[in-house]
């Protein structure tokens, strides 16, 4: 569990990290570099979750033998069966991490959204939802792993 308290936005046990996987973790099917250490760092504290169409049909190979819960779904409706999943672990106790106009409601409704900006972009949709915007994978992840950093982010 992470906790934290941000002064002026307020205080969370974070739980719960639900992520998407492509223009997230992966560019173009492939874990970005870096990733599978960071998230078995993170894994120490928290359950981290992947949610995905997975396009490239790649997540399960990539993700082998990592402390996460692959979740495969539906190439439609994706951002309400993300916002379920979301609503099913306990939304206050959730940070959800996207870029794709898919991701929208679950960072929306998650305790915190972080969108990220990365090669494929990201869905203004998702920006407007999120509460902190990244500029990569790696960067996010330290957040959770540096909470001040959140802190500074997100105080008022």
């Amino acid at each position: 569990m992470i906790g934290v308290s941000i002064p002026g936005y307020g205080s969370f046990e974070l739980r719960h990290v639900v992520t998407d996987y492509n223009g997230t973790l992966a560019v173009d099917g492939v874990l970005i570099d870096g990733v599978a250490a960071a998230l078995r760092s993170l894994a120490e504290r928290v359950e981290i979750h992947v949610i995905t169409a997975d396009t490239f049909g790649l997540a399960q190979a990539q993700l082998a033998g990592l402390p996460v819960t692959l979740t495969i779904t539906p190439p439609e409706n994706q951002a309400e069966a993300k916002l379920d999943y979301v609503r099913g672990l306990g939304a206050s106790g959730v940070v959800a991490i996207g870029n794709g106009r898919n991701d929208r409601k679950m960072l929306e409704s998650a305790a915190i959204g972080i969108a990220l900006v990365q090669k494929e972009g990201a869905s203004a949709e998702t920006l407007r939802s999120a509460d902190v915007v990244s500029a990569g994978i790696l960067d996010a992840l330290d957040l959770l792993r540096h909470t001040d950093r959140l802190k500074a982010t997100l105080r008022s």
